[in-house]
């Protein structure tokens, strides 16, 4: 089909039926924004635009886009075996992913267990954490604790430990027996902090103020992303993370790492583990996994976790648990490709070759009008703008709006300008993303 034919298709399609997620449904539908192409860094829109992906799509295609060797095993794949149950069966992918992938995570972090999504990673490593207490002895413990202003998914397990309001409110009481510690954002002391800031280690005594009201018996675990994403580009305080694996090796709590943003390179490393030097108990991943080319998760858990499973009767399933499409075939052909580019390209690490000239960029911005603050670790970065008077989130949307019109993709979260590109992003193309996105900042109200 040529451009012209495909955009007079999409011009003539019925917008009505797609109840869009995350989205101002009514503004999209009366002036539609329509990606039809991607390759490597760039969007191709409906009327034939490049645009540069600021994004990652959505902090997922860290590989950039439509690269060959994934293009290649998926079709590979699909050709060769569609599917197949992990229910009693296996496939060779599904054993191969996780051997290469427990090979990427420190020891003993030995173990993987394949999920459809980073919201049901979440769910996963929730429900371990419960079911291993129970198998050493603990059952008392079923408490989850997660933190203010976090993000850990759509199932009512992460959003009953995620701390975000809006994604709150609506859906009742959720989860019961749960507790969350205060958030480390803190401004008045850290604004404008290059890197992990130098205040706030101490927000993670906030843990010991729970324990002491709950009772460490009754905590199960606690869920923390090293670096919180989409609430806005939190980063962790230095010292602070080391603080919380402390404080639940002390009280019998395990610790799990939301590794759905930060995993695979995004920090310069192949997971934030890597980065802080901190082992948490578990750690959920999605994202990254596929380069977001089919959807895909993985918990990683600690060999101790594993064998508190694996005694009774061999015939005997040892966890009640796992979806339709873990360990699906593509999603492990197109998983496999993904780590094969990485490899091949360096990309696990690469944002620690170009994470200064990224943080400089993002500081440049720091006169424009409105930014009251700037956040960046690795290859991740935040603009906070000051909200309009009684218009929360219309300043950061008008820059999301504008940006798409000048050829950037941009993300917002309340009045705080998001930005995770593609791994593979050149200087030149930072310094356009940052030169465009000063253009945006001047101009909007």
């Amino acid at each position: 089909m040529s451009t012209s034919a495909s955009t007079a298709q999409v011009s003539t399609n019925n917008l009505d039926a797609f109840w869009m997620p995350f989205t101002a449904n009514r503004q999209f539908k009366q002036s539609p924004r329509m990606f039809v192409g991607a390759k490597d860094m760039h969007y191709t829109t409906s009327d034939g635009r490049q645009v540069l992906d600021g994004t990652a799509g959505l902090w997922c295609c860290n590989a950039g886009h439509c690269r060959p060797k994934i293009v290649e095993a998926v079709q590979a794949q699909v050709a060769e075996m569609d599917y197949a149950p992990a229910f009693q069966m296996g496939h060779p992918k599904a054993f191969e992913l996780a051997a290469r992938l427990s090979a990427l995570m420190p020891s003993p972090l030995d173990h993987v267990f394949f999920t459809g999504s980073g919201s049901e990673s979440v769910d996963t490593a929730l429900k371990i954490a419960l079911a291993y207490q129970r198998a050493i002895g603990q059952g008392t413990r079923t408490r989850l604790i997660g933190r203010e202003r976090g993000y850990h998914g759509v199932g009512f397990g992460g959003i009953s430990v995620g701390g975000i309001v809006n994604n709150r409110k609506t859906f009742g009481t959720m989860l019961t027996g749960v507790d969350h510690m205060r958030h480390t954002h803190d401004p008045a002391r850290n604004a404008f902090s290059r890197g992990m800031p130098e205040n706030g280690a101490e927000y993670a005594e906030d843990l010991i103020r729970i324990i002491q009201l709950h009772d460490p018996s009754t905590i199960a675990a606690v869920i923390v992303e090293p670096v919180a994403g989409s609430t806005g580009v939190l980063i962790p305080p230095k010292h602070y993370l080391e603080r919380l694996r402390e404080i639940c090796d002390q009280h019998g709590i395990l610790l799990i790492f939301d590794e759905v943003i930060t995993g695979f390179g995004r920090l310069g490393t192949p997971f934030a583990v890597d980065y802080f030097g901190v082992t948490p108990d578990l750690v959920t991943t999605a994202k990254g996994l596929t380069s977001g080319v089919i959807p895909m998760g993985a918990v990683f858990c600690t060999k101790a976790i594993y064998d508190a499973f694996m005694h009774g009767p061999e015939h005997l399933i040892e966890l009640f648990h796992g979806y339709t499409y873990s360990a699906h075939p593509i999603a492990c052909a197109a998983a496999l490709a993904t780590l094969d580019t990485y490899e091949e390209e360096g990309l696990l690490t690469r944002a620690a070759d170009i994470a200064q000239h990224w943080e400089d960029g993002l500081h440049s911005l720091k006169d424009c009008p409105n930014v009251i603050d700037i956040r960046n670790l690795g290859l991740i970065g935040a603009v906070e703008l000051d909200p309009i008077a009684g218009e929360p989130t219309k300043r950061a949307f008008s820059a999301f709006l504008k940006a798409y019109d000048d050829g950037i993709l941009i993300r917002t979260t309340g009045d705080i300008i998001a930005l995770s590109p593609p791994l593979i992003i050149s200087k030149d193309q930072i310094d356009e993303l940052f030169g465009k996105l000063r253009t945006v900042l001047m101009t909007i109200d």
